[in-house]
C-alpha cells in the first residue's frame, strides 16, 4: 500500500481522490436509498395499480432478507477483494452489477423480476459496500493525521445521496408518474424510482471509471494480499496483541452490541414506519 500511496501528491490538503470516491459513495448511496424507500410500498401496492400486492407480512419480510443481505454479503466481498482482485475492479463489479439489479425490477414487473433484481444488488453491495470506505484509507500513508478528516468528508457524501434520495424517489412515484384512470383506480410510478437509482448508480460507476487514473494513481490497482507479501517477513509474522490491542478489541466488540440494536431500529425506517398510515 505505502509505494501505491506515494504516487499522490502528499501534504497538508487532502487528495484530489478522495472527492472522487466522495462523489461515487454519494451516487451509490443514492441509488441505495432511493429503492429502499419505495420497496416496501411497491411491494404491497395492488397489481393493477404498479405494485405486486403481496401482504404487509410477506413485504416486511422480503425487506428484512434484503437489508440483513446487504449487511452480510461485504464479509465474503472484501475477502475476494484481497485475495484475488483489487480494490477498483471490486467497486466496479459491484457498482455495474447493483445498477443492473435497480434496471432488472424497473424493467420485470414480477416477483421474478423482483428477486432477481433483488439478488444482484446483495452480490453487487457485497462487492462495493467494503471496498469503497477501505479505499478512502489507502489513499494516506500510514498513522496520517488526515484520516480522520477524510472519513468526515466521505461520510458527508453518504448522508447527501441518503437525504436526497427519499425525496426523488417519492416525488417520481408518488408525484410525476402517478395518475388515476377514468375508473378510480390510482397508478405509481414505483418503477422510475428504481430506475432513476439505477441511472444514479451508473453516474457514479462513470465517474469512478473515468476519473480514477488520473485522481487515484496506482492505489487500489492490486489485491491487498499482494501488497502484504511485499512487506518483509519479520514484519509479517504473527505477533500476540499488546494490551492496548486487547483492550481495543473489546472496546469493538461491546460497541458493536449496542450498534446492532440502533441499524434494527434504523432500518425500520423501509418496513414499519413505512407501512405505518
Amino acid at each position: 500500500m505505502e509505494a501505491s500511496v506515494k504516487d499522490l501528491p502528499q501534504g497538508k490538503k487532502h487528495p484530489k481522490g478522495l472527492y472522487l470516491l466522495f462523489f461515487t459513495e454519494l451516487w451509490e448511496r443514492y441509488s441505495y436509498y432511493g429503492m429502499r424507500a419505495v420497496l416496501v410500498l411497491y411491494l404491497t401496492a395492488e397489481l393493477i395499480s404498479g405494485g405486486l400486492g403481496l401482504s404487509t407480512q410477506h413485504a416486511v419480510m422480503i425487506y428484512g432478507i434484503y437489508t440483513g443481505a446487504i449487511y452480510f454479503t461485504p464479509i465474503f466481498g472484501g475477502y475476494l477483494t484481497d485475495k484475488f482482485m483489487g480494490l477498483r475492479t471490486a467497486i466496479t463489479i459491484g457498482g455495474f452489477t447493483m445498477a443492473v439489479g435497480d434496471f432488472v425490477i424497473f424493467l420485470v414487473h414480477s416477483q421474478v423480476g423482483l428477486y432477481l433484481g433483488l439478488a444482484l444488488l446483495i452480490i453487487g453491495n457485497g462487492f462495493f459496500k467494503p471496498n469503497i470506505s477501505t479505499f478512502v484509507g489507502e489513499l494516506y500513508p500510514r498513522n496520517d493525521k488526515r484520516k480522520d478528516s477524510a472519513f468526515t468528508i466521505f461520510y458527508m457524501g453518504i448522508n447527501i445521496g441518503a437525504l436526497f434520495a427519499p425525496l426523488i424517489a417519492g416525488f417520481l412515484a408518488e408525484d410525476l408518474f402517478h395518475t388515476v384512470g377514468a375508473d378510480g383506480v390510482e397508478h405509481f410510478g414505483f418503477k422510475w424510482a428504481f430506475l432513476a437509482s439505477s441511472i444514479g448508480m451508473i453516474i457514479g460507476q462513470v465517474l469512478f471509471n473515468s476519473l480514477s487514473n488520473r485522481y487515484l494513481g496506482n492505489v487500489g490497482l492490486q489485491p491487498t494480499q499482494l501488497n502484504v507479501k511485499e512487506v518483509p517477513e519479520k514484519k509479517n509474522q504473527k505477533q500476540p496483541l499488546t494490551k492496548k490491542e486487547k483492550k481495543r478489541t473489546l472496546a469493538i466488540m461491546i460497541l458493536a452490541c449496542f450498534v446492532v440494536f440502533f441499524w434494527a431500529g434504523f432500518e425500520q425506517a423501509g418496513s414499519s414506519f413505512t407501512v405505518i398510515h
